[in-house]
C-alpha cells in the first residue's frame, strides 16, 4: 500500500492523455491519471513543476516520499532528469486529469521537445499541491485584495496560461474591475480566447509586427510599462528609499505584493531581463508604490533554468 503523503506538494505519476494545438506557438497537453484526485490548485497562477524523461529515454522516477526534492538535488546534474516550471490550466480531479498549455519552441529545450512529440500514454511526474495536507498550500502569487478596483497585467506568451486564467476569475466576479492587459506574443495567431467586459482593456503587442525584424524578447512589455494608466492611488506612496539592483544572470527576479491594499494590483510575468527593466520604470521613475507590484521573471532568454 502506498504511504499517505501529507507534504504541501506531492509527487503525481501522470501520461499524456491528450494534445491540443490552441496557437501557432502554444499547445494544451491534458495529462490522467487515477493520483490527480489528490491534487489541487489555489489560484490561476498556480506553480508546478514536471519531470520529463531523460535525454536517453530513461522515464522519471522521483520517489513518492517527503524529501523528494533533497534527492533530486543531490543527483549530480548529468544525472538528474529535466524539470520545468508550469501553471495548472485546469484541474478536473472527478476526472483524475489535468491541463498544463506548453510554449512551443522547437527542439530548444526537453521540456518543449517532448510537449511537441510524445504520444498519449508517455509518463511524467509532476510535482503539484496535495488537496490532502490539511495546512494548505502555496505555490502562487496572485493574491488581490478582496474589492481590488485596478488591475494590471502584463505577460508574454510563458505566463498566459497564468494571466489567461486570472481575466477569467475576474470575469466571473459579480463587479470585475477595471483592468488592463498587455500581452506581448510572437505572431497574431497566439492570441487566446479571453472573456470580456466593460471595465477590461486588451492590448495584443506582437513581435512580428514591431518592425523589419521581431522585436526582442520583452520589449513590447517594457513598452506597456511605460504607457499603461495607473490611477492615482497607485502612486500616492510615491518610489521611496532606493531600488535594489537584481542581477538576473545570477539572481531569481521574484517579488511579491501586499494585498493590504484595494486601489491597485500589478501582476507582471515574462522574460526576467523584461521585468527587471519594467521594475525599475514602473517603481523608480513612474513611481508605484512597490507593495502593490508581482515582479516575477518567468524565465531567462539563452539561459536555462530549472
Amino acid at each position: 500500500m502506498t504511504r499517505q503523503i501529507t507534504t504541501p506538494y506531492r509527487i503525481f505519476d501522470v501520461v499524456l492523455a491528450r494534445r491540443q494545438m490552441l496557437s501557432p506557438n502554444m499547445a494544451r497537453l491534458t495529462f490522467a491519471g487515477p493520483q490527480i484526485k489528490h491534487m489541487a490548485t489555489l489560484a490561476p497562477d498556480q506553480r508546478i513543476k514536471i519531470f520529463f524523461p531523460a535525454v536517453d529515454g530513461r522515464p522519471p522516477e522521483i520517489p513518492h516520499r517527503p524529501d523528494w526534492y533533497e534527492i533530486y538535488k543531490s543527483l549530480p546534474p548529468r544525472d538528474r532528469v529535466p524539470m520545468r516550471s508550469y501553471t495548472i490550466r485546469h484541474l478536473r480531479t472527478d476526472d483524475c486529469e489535468v491541463d498544463v498549455d506548453f510554449v512551443l519552441h522547437g527542439d530548444e529545450g526537453p521540456a518543449s521537445r517532448w510537449a511537441a512529440s510524445a504520444d498519449p500514454g508517455d509518463p511524467v511526474q509532476m510535482s503539484a499541491p496535495n488537496r490532502d495536507h490539511a495546512a494548505g498550500n502555496q505555490g502562487y502569487e496572485w493574491k488581490p485584495p478582496r474589492g481590488v478596483r485596478n488591475v494590471l497585467l502584463i505577460a508574454d506568451l510563458t505566463a498566459m496560461p497564468a494571466a489567461v486564467g486570472i481575466l477569467e476569475e475576474l470575469a466571473a466576479l459579480s463587479h470585475p474591475p477595471r483592468t488592463q492587459a498587455f500581452f506581448e506574443i510572437p505572431e497574431a495567431g497566439d492570441r487566446l480566447s479571453v472573456p470580456d467586459w466593460p471595465g477590461l482593456s486588451i492590448f495584443w503587442m506582437n513581435q512580428s509586427e514591431a518592425g523589419q525584424e521581431p522585436a526582442p524578447y520583452g520589449t513590447l512589455m517594457v513598452e506597456a510599462a511605460g504607457k499603461a494608466e495607473l490611477p492615482e492611488a497607485a502612486l500616492s506612496a510615491g518610489a521611496s528609499g532606493e531600488l535594489a539592483e537584481i542581477d538576473v544572470d545570477r539572481d531569481s527576479l521574484w517579488e511579491r505584493a501586499d494585498a493590504g491594499k484595494d486601489s491597485f494590483y500589478g501582476w507582471i510575468a515574462g522574460e526576467a531581463d523584461a521585468v527587471r527593466v519594467i521594475r525599475n520604470l514602473l517603481i523608480k521613475e513612474r513611481g508605484v508604490d512597490r507593495t502593490l507590484l508581482n515582479l516575477m521573471g518567468y524565465w531567462r532568454h539563452g539561459r536555462t533554468r530549472d
